[in-house]
């Protein structure tokens, strides 16, 4: 699904009109039912309940006015607050308010007063209880912060959110669209209701966590404008992986090494559950066979501690105990009996030796590989003739700090600008780069990058890590001829299967291997009896 600009929106909005004659004012009346449709699934029926619609003059204020109208035809009973005066509104907006005024002098049960003050706003907000609130006050045009009498109805508004569930329509009011980053006071809405498709404030945090639960509303566009709006930022959706699961489910014939080997070379001295956390999410992920290659004297700990389905190889050591760089001829002998490799986890990058060892491996690697942890910490600086290509892609796994080394950039400039930054790196380098954190981004060498919508906080822990390494590695060995949509699963898969460890565990208490146990259970949430084992009757 594409997320878009602002500027993006009004020009697939104004195309729907001009190009395919649908009229703006329908636009705005499917906009208001979408939002009460999604109001009534969350809340139940509206009638008889007391609803306070607070809004702007402008389309977003069009469109609360029209939800009000909604709401009352639904048996609510509602007062439309509006910050301003509906004579200075235009277009559709104007159409809506001046329904609303002749609604508000024909039916007690519907006002409609025009505000000029907080202590206005206030008091006709108190002259009757009511149970829901919509914010209709901005929309997507909000490019600096809300102040005066806006930003005091933002507040007011967040004063009753322990009392009341607060539904903004299209975005949460002081939310800019276009920016990942607060500008300035906003509403936190419980439920946000977009229009066409998710803006950037909706999907990026910090300002996407004021959104509360995201609804993507279709009210007319055609998806053709929207998938030409020239925005090369997406969001995944449930079906894109399904997808993807569907087109590399295994033959009811299929054999260990029909579905995928991978390589994993990690681990060193006191590093050694890193490695067989990358190897177990290799294991789970379903690949048919997996080897971790380690430090000489780490295998014996390694071959003791990882799921006893995974091979280990001893790999020369030096004297710290990490890989030496007298390794790479062996491991790209390993390398060559595998489909995928992962390098990284727990190898450490102190040793001049170890860093020698990972960038010899790369330069002469002859197969697709996943790096990650200290296998990234070894390729700082960049080589320039490092590159991934399409039939040996390069997959990388920083989070910021990695991002940050890897570009000599702030950690605080890679965090405020993961779009950007991530997709400057992949498409310089024709690698795809997974950029870890609250919504992992996966950007793409052509320049499209993927939010990923999966994951929550009790995956901040150790090891979490070199699990999605070893789980893009087992996907990928899986269908080769699509690794960017096999990273992308994975990184999904990832997220759920630690949803679900969280639903079960508790945010505290899950640890990084709680997702390669749960991983079975994502799979099947997404592939229902696809995944299961059915069997059928040979009568």
């Amino acid at each position: 699904m594409k997320i878009l600009t602002a500027d993006q929106m009004r020009e697939v909005d104004r195309l729907t009109t001009a190009a395919y004659g649908v009229p703006s004012i329908l636009l705005m009346e499917n906009a208001a039912a979408r939002t009460v449709e999604s109001i009534e699934k969350k809340l139940g029926s509206m009638r008889d309940r007391n609803a306070l619609v607070i809004c702007a003059k402008g389309n977003n204020g069009g469109d609360g006015a029209a939800v009000a109208r909604l709401l009352h035809a639904k048996g609510a009973l509602v007062d439309v607050l509006l910050l301003g005066r509906a004579d200075e509104a235009r277009g559709d907006a104007r159409a809506n308010f001046e329904i609303a005024r002749q609604l508000a002098a024909n039916d007690s049960r519907f006002r409609f007063v025009e505000i000029e003050n907080v202590e206005q706003l206030k008091q006709k907000a108190a002259s009757r209880s009511h149970d829901i609130l919509i914010d209709a006050i901005f929309g997507t045009g909000l490019a600096r912060p809300a102040a005066g009498l806006f930003e005091e109805a933002i507040q007011f508004i967040n004063q009753l959110r322990n009392d009341l569930p607060i539904i903004s329509v299209d975005i949460p009011s002081g939310v800019a669209s276009d920016s990942s980053e607060l500008i300035g006071p906003a509403v936190r809405a419980h439920l946000t209701v977009t229009f066409t498709a998710p803006k950037i404030g909706n999907i990026l945090p910090p300002a996407s966590d004021y959104s509360g639960e995201l609804v993507v509303a279709p009210i007319g566009s055609p998806d053709e404008l929207i998938n030409n709006s020239g925005s090369r930022l997406n969001l995944v959706e449930r079906g894109d992986v399904q997808a993807w699961l569907a087109a590399s489910r295994r033959s009811a014939h299929a054999n260990k090494g029909d579905v995928g080997k991978v390589l994993v070379i990690a681990g060193s001295r006191g590093k050694t559950g890193a490695a067989s956390m990358a190897g177990e999410g290799a294991m789970r992920a379903g690949a048919g066979l997996v080897t971790v290659a380690t430090a000489e004297s780490s295998q014996p700990v390694v071959a003791s501690r990882v799921i006893v389905e995974c091979m280990t190889e001893p790999l020369p050591e030096t004297a710290s105990g990490t890989i030496a760089r007298e390794a790479a001829d062996r491991a790209l002998e390993l390398a060559a009996a595998a489909h995928v490799v992962a390098i990284g986890p727990g190898l450490g990058s102190s040793e001049e030796s170890t860093r020698a060892f990972v960038r010899a491996f790369l330069m002469k690697r002859e197969r697709p590989v996943v790096v990650d942890a200290d296998g990234l910490n070894s390729l700082v600086p960049w080589a320039e003739n490092l590159r991934g290509t399409v039939e040996l892609p390069l997959i990388l796994t920083p989070h910021p700090g990695e991002m940050a080394r890897l570009t000599g950039k702030q950690i605080s400039e890679v965090v405020r600008h993961r779009v950007e930054i991530a997709r400057e790196f992949a498409t310089m380098h024709q690698v795809v780069v997974v950029l870890k954190g609250s919504r992992t981004l996966i950007a793409a060498p052509d320049g499209e990058v993927y939010v990923n919508p999966t994951g929550n906080a009790g995956m901040a822990s150790g090891g979490t890590g070199d699990v999605l390494t070893g789980i893009i590695a087992g996907l990928v060995a899986q269908k080769m001829d699509d690794p960017i949509a096999a990273t992308i699963a994975a990184v999904y898969l990832h997220g759920l299967a630690g949803d679900i460890a969280a639903s079960r565990k508790g945010l505290r208490a899950m640890v990084a291997t709680d997702i390669p146990s749960h991983l079975g259970d994502a799979f099947i949430e997404m592939g229902g009896d696809a995944e299961r084992l059915v069997t059928r009757s040979l009568i």
